[in-house]
């Protein structure tokens, strides 16, 4: 393959793997292994074809935009409206949750307080988002190979301890107790528009490079899964990697949670900017309003009582990517019809797969919203 298609592989992978498969473990445990694993191949296969269906868009549709422009172009100010929701309800869940597991993480490697750290966190990081430090987003493509091998080095050191007893469990009653956070950590389709201005002279590979960015982090996530929940079982913690350093050790504790925290951090930093140039350049805010917008309902949410890392995430998740996966089946729906440029792939079906996708979601969250509700 081509070096730009590596480039556009790496922008998919990048903005799908972050912080996210740190929650995993926790609810593949709890929904028991085999289930979990269910639904991480389905949500993974699901949002690929999510991706898919965004690669189709984009290369229907002349000009430059991002998920809301193409929202707007088919689906009116209401579809705009929604994909902005979307977009809000992931990120600034994201950033809440980020909050609460810094704490945590730090809390495990050096004890205390793990409100006090969150709080430290807090300041360090917005620190560097006032200050503009961009260097996160350009050091992308080497981010994502740390963070891979990263993961892959914990999962070797792991796997001379899992005990295979733990990954027998199977409970079809659990199979939507990990929707939203799996969704959650598999969500990246705002990608794809950079993918296709990185593709520029090499439109026609763009399929290729989304289903591979695709599947990268499906099979990243089984093998972390496994090796977790395979050394830690019903005692997986809601940050993976504290639980693990507490079976596996001080190393595993030191290493493991500098992981974690380096995850978080960076993932937060990169989507605080991207949310106050939002604020800044698509509403019009002052940059100072724009930076308190970004910065204060995180951290007013955190301070009145949200402490839960995988509830932040699992709804979120289920929120977010449920509105964004119904928006884009419609775009793609409407793009068939009305795109303006003739794309370099089409995908066939798209009105079973597109159909298939909005059930899976659509039972995914009302299962959420009963829960939140108490009903079940």
């Amino acid at each position: 393959m081509k070096k730009e298609v590596y480039s556009a592989i790496a922008t998919l992978v990048g903005v799908v793997i972050g912080a996210g498969v740190l929650g995993i473990p926790y609810v593949v445990a709890k929904a028991g292994f085999l289930v979990g694993l269910i639904v991480i191949l389905v949500i993974g296969i699901s949002v690929m074809f999510m991706n898919l269906f965004m690669g189709e868009i984009v290369l229907r549709t002349k000009g430059d935009h991002q998920l809301t422009g193409y929202a707007e172009i088919y689906l009116g100010k209401k579809g705009k409206f929604f994909m902005t929701a979307a977009m809000f309800i992931a990120t600034y869940g994201a950033l809440i949750a980020y909050l609460i597991g810094e704490g945590a993480a730090l809390s495990a490697i050096f004890g205390g307080n793990e409100l006090l750290y969150s709080l430290g966190f807090f300041v360090v990081v917005s620190l560097i988002v006032y200050k503009g430090l961009k260097a996160v987003e350009k050091a992308e493509f080497w981010m994502v190979g740390i963070f891979l091998v990263v993961i892959f080095f914990i999962c070797g050191l792991a796997i001379s301890s899992v005990d295979v007893s733990n990954l027998a469990e199977f409970d079809m009653k659990n199979i939507f107790l990990p929707f939203g956070v799996v969704l959650f950590a598999f969500l990246g389709s705002a990608a794809i528009p950079e993918m296709r201005e990185e593709l520029i002279k090499n439109r026609s590979e763009m399929k290729k490079a989304v289903i591979v960015g695709s599947l990268i982090p499906l099979i990243v996530y089984i093998l972390f899964a496994t090796a977790v929940v395979g050394v830690t079982g019903i005692e997986t913690s809601e940050v993976a990697t504290i639980g693990l350093g507490e079976r596996l050790g001080q190393s595993m504790v030191i290493f493991g949670n500098i992981f974690a925290i380096f995850a978080m951090a960076t993932s937060f930093i990169a989507l605080a900017l991207a949310l106050v140039e939002v604020w800044d350049y698509d509403y019009g805010f002052s940059r100072n309003k724009s930076l308190i917008l970004t910065l204060l309902l995180p951290l007013v949410a955190f301070l009145l009582g949200v402490k839960s890392f995988i509830g932040t995430i699992g709804i979120a998740g289920a929120f977010a990517g449920a509105i964004e996966g119904f928006i884009i089946v419609f775009m793609l729906w409407k793009a068939k019809k009305h795109g303006n440029r003739d794309p370099e792939f089409s995908l066939k079906g798209v009105y079973l797969i597109g159909s298939m996708i909005i059930v899976i979601f659509a039972l995914g969250i009302t299962h959420v919203i009963l829960n939140l509700l108490g009903v079940v």
